[in-house]
């Protein structure tokens, strides 16, 4: 049963993610930056390797290098020499005779395999020493071979790529001291509100401290982007407008927190109305039902409830796709939905999709969840003390404690 509460053109989160996507397009503008600025950023060009990665045929174990085809019952190997990762034995190597290796170095011409040295027995006398092989080995064991890792002329990574930390040491390993990435988006974000005073300040009676920026901030750090805070406003035209001037001149984003409902002091909405193209939406999940997207110009708005969790969860479900793809990610599945056994009772009206914040872990027959305890949009514990979503349907109603729900663990974002 539809909820009288919710209007008929409400938006699922799924329609308003598309209708964003669809009108957004990603930066073009690249730098190039040193491997060790690389981490998390985009590639903004495919990397093809110049190398074969390894770079010769070497040893995997420490041991000794051979023919497979000299190992024979009862027949000893003489030692020729020794090869050390990076010091190559050059001499060649007669039939019947073998080579000590270590891990790295690279196989001696003519030879094929390498044994451990746990599987041979060494001799050793005044003139020479030999090994007596314990085992018959396969030809090639043991031996990593040229470009078994990367072949050269191989793309490596796709363009729109986020270098990850192994990503940057494979890199190293090709020998790429720097790599074009698409430049950093930018990010301006304000709070408004008379009620709002910024942490460290005396709280008068009637105020409360500003938290919206402070979790927004932090999640955007997340997305690498180039952070620009515009700081906490009066509920003042003048100054609202100012800060949207600002951020149309040097941001690619903008995002804030409440201001975009139909309160009287709701002033963020009318000067929207003013400088730009805006999509006033209501997104039928709970919390986070008024909801904005549009654009100023050449910036992007994005406005977020005035509730500190309903603004985490559009920042976290609504806008993050957005801007990856804004970055020039290229953007993944969306994160799979697990399925737990809920410990407690879910209450729950039909109408919205709904976020609930909970805890799950490994039980002895399957994933448990529990909600993280009350879950008002304004009580930021809810998120701090959760590592999930517990996601109830659009039209589902409360649930008894043992029903199986589905979950959300949560993104990096909040991780």
């Amino acid at each position: 049963m539809q909820d009288a509460r919710v209007p008929k053109q409400m938006l699922t989160a799924e329609q308003a993610i598309l209708q964003m996507l669809g009108e957004v397009q990603p930066l073009t503008q690249s730098v190039s930056v040193p491997l060790n600025n690389a981490l998390d950023r985009v590639l903004a060009q495919p990397v093809v390797s110049d190398i074969n990665v390894p770079g010769y045929d070497n040893a995997a174990m420490d041991g000794y290098a051979l023919r497979a085809a000299d190992v024979k019952p009862d027949v000893r190997l003489a030692v020729a020499g020794t090869a050390l990762a990076g010091h190559a034995f050059a001499n060649p190597v007669p039939a019947g005779c073998c080579v000590r290796i270590t891990t790295g170095a690279v196989l001696p011409e003519g030879l094929d395999t390498v044994v451990m040295q746990e599987q041979v027995a060494l001799s050793e006398t005044d003139q020479q020493q030999s090994i007596l092989c314990q085992l018959q080995p396969t030809m090639g064991e043991h031996v990593r071979r040229a470009g078994e890792d990367i072949a050269k002329g191989a793309e490596v990574f796709t363009a729109g790529h986020k270098l990850r930390p192994a990503d940057i040491g494979l890199l190293a390993s090709l020998g790429i001291a720097s790599v074009n990435v698409l430049r950093q988006l930018k990010v301006a974000i304000f709070s408004s509100g008379d009620e709002l005073v910024a942490p460290g300040q005396k709280l008068p009676a009637g105020h409360i401290y500003d938290s919206n920026r402070y979790v927004i901030a932090a999640m955007l750090k997340r997305l690498d982007v180039q952070l620009i805070d515009l700081g906490l406003l009066p509920d003042e035209p003048g100054a609202i407008e100012q800060a949207f001037q600002q951020a149309m001149k040097e941001a690619d984003v903008l995002v804030t927190s409440a201001g975009v409902s139909v309160g009287e002091a709701d002033y963020t909405r009318q000067i929207l109305s003013k400088l730009g193209q805006i999509n006033f939406w209501q997104v039928a999940i709970k919390p986070g039902k008024p909801f904005a997207f549009g654009k100023l110009n050449n910036c992007w708005f994005f406005g977020l409830p005035g509730n500190p969790v309903a603004a985490v969860v559009t920042l976290e479900q609504l806008v993050q796709p957005v801007l990856r793809k804004l970055s020039g990610e290229v953007i993944q599945s969306s994160a799979k939905l697990l399925q737990a056994e809920c410990d407690v009772p879910l209450k729950k009206q039909p109408g919205r999709q709904d976020y609930q914040r909970g805890w799950y872990w490994q039980g002895e027959t399957g994933l448990k969840v529990k909600t993280s305890g009350a879950q008002s949009s304004g009580m930021l514990s809810s998120i701090a003390n959760a590592n999930c979503y517990i996601v109830l349907p659009r039209d589902s109603s409360s649930l008894p404690a043992g029903e199986m729900v589905s979950i959300l663990p949560f993104s990096d974002l909040l991780r």
